[in-house]
């Protein structure tokens, strides 16, 4: 059996100062794979926080050029690493080795990351000032389960492209992940102290990042709930918080849209990754009088998919991360039920077939309002509720009564009146008939979906400082206006 039992700090890895290892469960077998290490804590955020401090000093000083020289090592090791990490999270946490942007995605956000930092103008000249943007310090990354390797290479390769250091503390569901992370970064060289990862329980270690007082910024992702403790802990020592949150994601199909398009489209999206999505569009807003026809597409496609264990190439969509999830999951299809929806496909227990596993039935429940519970609480599971609307001012007014704003969705055959809906939508990202986001732009939350936005510019920029430094006019020849 494997075992993951140190912690990199420094540039070495370490063994922590409590001992003591927990099981790692295969989501599809319900069988221990591997230990890891369960001891780190409050000592060890300490050391890799003063390593990240020492590292800081000389690494915030580094050339543009030096920053992308590393990046560019780390694409390469990276991608030498893909095919280990396509099977480690197959058995970690359940994704398809099929779902192949979990693995190759990271490399493309990298390759971005470096053309930003490239072409990005660090100082600017305002009047007689210049404006200076420098990086912000030491950084606190809390990774989570469901992309267990981008989100942490999202948060590592800005950091090093503004030039501040880090601790990275993946999911107690995903460390081996975090591992491997680290076993890349070592492998390029990474200048000891620049990056570091400490293992252990959010409760202790994610707590300890966030209130201590030489972490300059924390940058989380995972619940809303989790994000809020975050949010209090940092406020202790008024650090810059970036927070990635739930959703509850509408898909609004406007009357004149495609609908066994907008249909199928949103059980391919709503429940890849086995529904483990933040961006998941689980709400689908339909016309009072189109309810029905949609249902039938929902059914058509959720009949193409091939679930089953995630090694297999030809898998579709694996099982959830673990029991908890899964019970989760279980514990709102019944409330879904209980409180007056109507069961279209799928419902509680295991699927057919599937003895062992934290196997869900991909659920649809028609006739929700947005009252119920499964229309305002995040599922992140296989779970879909159609809701019907009368109007295109009803349908507006359903997608935006909800506390979470991270994605949007709208279907339409007029592009001009679904530009003006989606412009309506309160939330971060809204991708129109289908089309795909890309890791230019920037990816973050209104409401508590979050604070803060990562990816392209925007997410540089999550890392830096602004400074202004004033009495130098005479420089406005050689600088680009702001």
């Amino acid at each position: 059996m494997k075992h993951y039992g140190q912690l990199y700090i420094d540039g070495q890895w370490v063994a922590p100062v409590q001992p003591g290892t927990r099981e790692l469960i295969d989501p599809t077998t319900e069988d221990a794979w591997a230990t890891v290490v369960s001891g780190g804590g409050a000592a060890e955020v300490d050391l890799a926080v003063a390593a990240a401090r020492r590292a800081f000093r000389s690494f915030s000083r580094t050339s543009v050029e030096e920053r992308i020289a590393l990046i560019d090592r780390i694409i390469a090791a990276y991608e030498r690493r893909e095919a280990d990490l396509s099977q480690l999270i197959a058995q970690e946490v359940g994704v398809p080795v099929g779902f192949r942007a979990q693995v190759t995605g990271p490399a493309g956000h990298m390759r971005v990351a470096r053309d930003v930092l490239r072409g990005y103008a660090f100082e600017r000249q305002l009047h007689d000032t210049i404006v200076r943007r420098e990086p912000i310090g030491v950084c606190a990354l809390i990774s989570p389960w469901n992309w267990p390797i981008q989100t942490s290479v999202i948060k590592v390769i800005y950091g090093i492209a503004a030039g501040c250091t880090m601790v990275l503390k993946p999911s107690d569901a995903s460390p081996a992940s975090g591992v491997v992370l680290a076993e890349i970064m070592d492998e390029a060289g990474t200048p000891p102290g620049v990056f570091n990862l400490v293992i252990g329980k959010g409760s202790v270690v994610g707590e300890a990042l966030s209130r201590h007082p030489d972490v300059d910024l924390i940058s989380f992702t995972g619940s809303t709930g989790a994000g809020i403790r975050v949010g209090e802990a940092a406020a202790q020592t008024v650090k810059r918080v970036s927070l990635e949150l739930g959703g509850k994601s509408a898909n609004i199909v406007l009357r004149d849209a495609d609908l066994k398009h907008a249909a199928s489209w949103n059980i391919q999206r709503g429940f890849s990754n086995t529904g483990q999505s933040c961006h998941a569009p689980s709400r689908m807003l339909v016309h009072e009088s189109q309810v029905e026809e949609v249902l039938g597409h929902l059914q058509d496609e959720i009949g193409r998919m091939r679930i089953g264990d995630p090694r297999d190439p030809t898998t579709t969509h694996g099982p959830l991360v673990h029991a908890q999830q899964y019970d989760s999951v279980q514990r709102h299809i019944q409330i879904g039920l209980d409180e007056g929806g109507r069961l279209v496909t799928g419902g509680l227990g295991r699927i057919e077939g599937f003895n062992r596993g934290f196997f869900c039935q991909p659920t649809v429940l028609s006739g929700v309002t947005r009252d119920m519970t499964l229309a305002r609480e995040e599922i992140f599971g296989p779970v879909l509720v159609v809701m019907p609307y009368r109007d295109e001012d009803e349908a507006l007014e359903i997608a935006n009564d909800s506390i979470f704003g991270l994605g949007g969705y709208v279907f339409s055959g007029d592009r001009k009146r679904g530009y003006e809906f989606s412009c309506g939508l309160r939330a971060g990202r809204i991708s129109f008939n289908g089309a795909n986001t890309n890791s230019f732009t920037p990816m973050g939350g209104y409401k508590q979906s979050g604070i803060g936005r990562s990816m392209g510019v925007f997410g540089l920029e999550e890392y830096l400082e602004i400074k202004s430094i004033y009495g130098f006019e005479d420089e406005a020849h050689q600088l680009p206006e702001v």
